[in-house]
C-alpha cells in the first residue's frame, strides 16, 4: 500500500487539496443533493443540508491543517539532564465505515480530519447508499488528490470489515452504526491493537417539564424526532411529558404531526421520505404492534403508508409503558412514544434506564 507523499506533505499543502475538494463539492452541490435523495430517499432539503455540511467540514479541517506543521513539543521531565520531546505524526492509514442515514457528511466527518493530519483513508460506505461515496472519489480525483489517498471499497460489509480490522496496514478504524456491529469490530481490532472510534446506537430521551413552553417543546420534538423519518442516531426516541401538561402537549403534538407530508423526496413540500429498507420497516411495525399489544394507544398513524414500499405513517403512541420494546430498543423510524411522569426524580430514572448514550434533550 503506497501512501505516496501525503503523510510527509506540509499541512499548508494538504489544506490546499481540502479546499479544492470543498470547491468541487460546492460546484456540484445540487447534483450531489439529487443523487443523495435517489440513494437514501430523504427529502431534497435534508439532502441539501447534508451536502452543505460536507462542504463546510472539508473547509473547517482545511483551516486546521494549516496549523499542524509545528508538531514537536518539549515536555518537562523530573530527571536532571534529560529532555523529553513529543512528536505528533500521522498514525497511518485510517479506515472509515460509514452509515446510510447521512451518506455524505458522515464520510467527511471521519475523513476530513484524517486527511488534514496526513492519513490516507479507506472508506466503506453503507451498502444501501454507495453513490455519495463514489461521487466523492470522482471529485477527489478531479481535484488532483494523489492516488491512494482517498479510497472507496463497496461490497460485503462483513468481508470488508474483517479485512480492515485485521490488516496491519490499517492503523485506525472509525465506525458509526449499531452497537452490535461495533462490539464485533472492537474485538477484531484488538488483535492488531488499532486505534478505534465508535459512534454506536442511541435512544435519546426528550423531557418536557411542567414549566415548559409547550409550543416550543412541540417544535423541538418535531425537529428532533422526525428528521430523516426518525432515522438518526440522536433523534428523540422516548418523550417524557409531565402529567400536568401531558394532555395539552399531546393535542398540540398530534396537530403538528398531521402536517408531515410523506412522499418522494424529490417532490415539492415533502418533509418525510421512506425508511431505508424492508428490514427497517418490519422493525418499526414490530415495535408499534408490541406497544399496542400491552396497552399503548395510537394517537395518529400506526401502519404502513398508503404509498406502500418502505413508507410508514408518522406515528404517535401514548400511554406507553416501560414494558414495551420501544422503551429499550432503538426503533429508527417515524414513531414517537410518549410517557407520563410526575416528579423530577422519577423522570431522571426513566431517562437513564437505558444501555445507550449519545444524546438527551429537555
Amino acid at each position: 500500500f503506497d501512501t505516496g507523499p501525503w503523510p510527509e506533505m506540509s499541512g499548508q499543502k494538504r489544506a490546499e487539496y481540502l479546499f479544492k475538494i470543498a470547491d468541487a463539492l460546492e460546484a456540484k452541490s445540487e447534483e450531489l443533493a439529487l443523487l443523495e435523495v435517489r440513494d437514501n430517499g430523504k427529502p431534497l432539503p435534508e439532502a441539501q443540508w447534508d451536502i452543505g455540511d460536507t462542504i463546510s467540514c472539508f473547509r473547517y479541517y482545511a483551516e486546521m491543517a494549516k496549523t499542524l506543521d509545528g508538531r514537536h513539543q518539549e515536555v518537562p521531565v523530573k530527571m536532571d539532564g534529560f529532555t523529553s520531546r513529543a512528536v505528533r505524526e500521522p498514525i497511518g492509514v485510517a479506515a472509515a465505515i460509514t452509515p446510510w442515514n447521512f451518506p455524505s457528511s458522515m464520510i467527511t466527518r471521519k475523513c476530513a480530519p484524517a486527511l488534514a493530519v496526513g492519513c490516507p483513508v479507506v472508506i466503506k460506505p453503507a451498502s444501501q447508499t454507495p453513490y455519495s461515496a463514489l461521487a466523492l472519489a470522482v471529485l477527489a480525483e478531479e481535484a488532483g488528490f494523489p492516488k491512494g489517498v482517498i479510497n472507496i471499497i463497496t461490497g460485503s460489509a462483513k468481508e470488508i470489515g474483517e479485512e480492515m480490522t485485521s490488516n496491519a496496514i490499517v492503523r485506525k478504524v472509525s465506525f458509526t452504526g449499531s452497537t452490535e456491529v461495533g462490539k464485533i469490530l472492537l474485538a477484531q481490532c484488538s488483535k492488531t491493537v488499532k486505534k478505534v472510534s465508535m459512534e454506536l446506537g442511541g435512544h435519546a430521551p426528550f423531557i418536557v417539564f411542567d414549566d415548559a413552553n409547550v409550543d416550543e417543546a412541540v417544535i423541538g420534538v418535531m425537529q428532533s424526532k422526525f428528521r430523516n423519518s426518525g432515522q438518526t442516531c440522536v433523534c428523540a426516541n422516548r418523550l417524557f411529558v409531565h402529567e400536568k401538561i401531558y394532555d395539552e402537549f399531546l393535542d398540540k403534538f398530534i396537530k403538528q404531526v398531521k402536517g408531515i407530508k410523506v412522499g418522494n423526496g424529490l417532490d415539492e413540500n415533502v418533509t418525510s421520505g421512506p425508511l431505508i429498507d424492508q428490514y427497517s420497516l418490519k422493525k418499526v411495525q414490530e415495535h408499534v404492534q408490541d406497544a399496542v399489544n400491552i396497552g399503548s394507544k395510537i394517537a395518529i398513524g400506526g401502519d404502513i403508508h398508503s404509498l406502500g414500499g418502505n413508507f410508514y405513517q408518522p406515528t404517535v403512541l401514548y400511554n406507553v409503558t416501560s414494558k414495551a420494546k420501544i422503551t429499550y430498543h432503538e426503533t429508527f423510524g417515524p414513531v414517537a412514544p410518549i410517557y407520563k411522569f410526575s416528579s423530577d426524580e422519577e423522570v431522571i430514572n426513566m431517562a437513564n434506564d437505558t444501555e445507550y448514550g449519545l444524546a438527551s434533550y429537555f
